[in-house]
């Protein structure tokens, strides 16, 4: 049987985060979670991830990281839309395990040298966690075999202001840190996840599954659903488990464009990422933006973390 893939997810459940590393269980080897603030604050972030794990019966590894952006103050949550506790405000007891000591960057360090070569980092969240394990150690990119990012919107139509996008927009100078570095990241935007939503009857079927994990999702996704369907969508948008299908099948990508992206820090355009369509800079691309995805694909391999596949 061929090994699986090794996995470290930086995240901040939420709500497509809990599908996403949901996903990352059924088929890799998860081999911990790096928790960021974001969706909610890192008390709730990292207690959801905990319920997650147990929930499902692994005993992956939960490494507590940054509370806040490097920088400035942290922006607004996304408490709107995942509830305040980050799960739909469902009141669930809390896991019995507590995070591991070990703080989320010098685990992303630990891991990256246990797996050299081989590893996968899937960031779910705003950059804060790997842009500090940067700053430890700018090697990281020479030991980590791919870096999947979601995260920034890349014609500039953001979700968290005019040209944002949540992630990345909640720390800018993290996600600054973070592309200057990586000789190639490869970016699931925003935009992307807008063109690749899923029906709300097929999310209802999947929760409908006897399975815990499905009825996890029914109950902590029910706030999100409601909020987006309030809003006139037709679709969840379901950024996260996009960008953990294009980590986990890379042959689901139909599409991508090799470009170099900065990440803008000041004005209007704070948190931006700015894409250099036409080589005007002569940089090198540092990003492989994924343009377009088999969406079969991508919900069947999505199903089957409710084993409804």
């Amino acid at each position: 049987m061929p090994h699986k893939l090794p996995i470290l997810i930086d995240t901040d459940p939420g709500v497509d985060d809990a599908l996403a590393i949901l996903m990352a269980h059924r088929h890799a080897d998860v081999v911990g979670l790096g928790i960021a603030a974001g969706n909610v604050g890192l008390a709730h972030t990292t207690a959801n991830a905990l319920k997650l794990v147990e929930t499902i019966g692994a005993t992956t590894p939960v490494f507590a990281g940054c509370a806040q952006p490097l920088v400035a103050p942290p922006p607004e949550s996304a408490a709107f839309v995942h509830g305040r506790d980050g799960f739909g405000d469902t009141g669930y007891l809390p896991g019995a395990r507590r995070a591991d000591g070990e703080p989320a960057a010098l685990a992303i360090l630990r891991l990256a040298r246990e797996h050299a070569g081989k590893l996968v980092i899937v960031a779910l969240a705003p950059l804060t966690n790997l842009a500090l394990a940067l700053r430890l150690d700018p090697d990281l990119p020479s030991r980590v075999a791919r870096l999947v990012v979601m995260g920034g919107a890349v014609t500039g139509r953001g979700n968290t202001s005019v040209a944002a996008e949540f992630n990345i927009g909640f720390d800018p100078e993290a996600a600054s840190i973070v592309f200057a570095a990586w000789p190639q990241i490869e970016l699931v935007d925003w935009e992307l996840t807008t063109r690749h939503g899923i029906g709300f009857d097929t999310i209802a079927r999947w929760c409908a599954a006897d399975d815990p994990r499905a009825r996890l999702f029914d109950a902590i996704s029910r706030k999100t659903r409601a909020w987006s369907q309030a809003r006139g969508r037709r679709q969840l948008m379901l950024a996260d488990p996009l960008a953990m299908a294009v980590a986990l099948q890379p042959e689901l990508v139909t599409r991508t464009q090799e470009l170099h992206v900065d990440i803008a820090l000041h004005g209007a355009a704070r948190g931006a990422t700015l894409v250099d369509w036409e080589n005007r800079s002569g940089r090198a691309p540092n990003t492989r933006i994924v343009v377009d995805v088999d969406q079969a694909g991508f919900e069947a391999l999505a199903a089957s973390a409710f084993g409804t596949e």
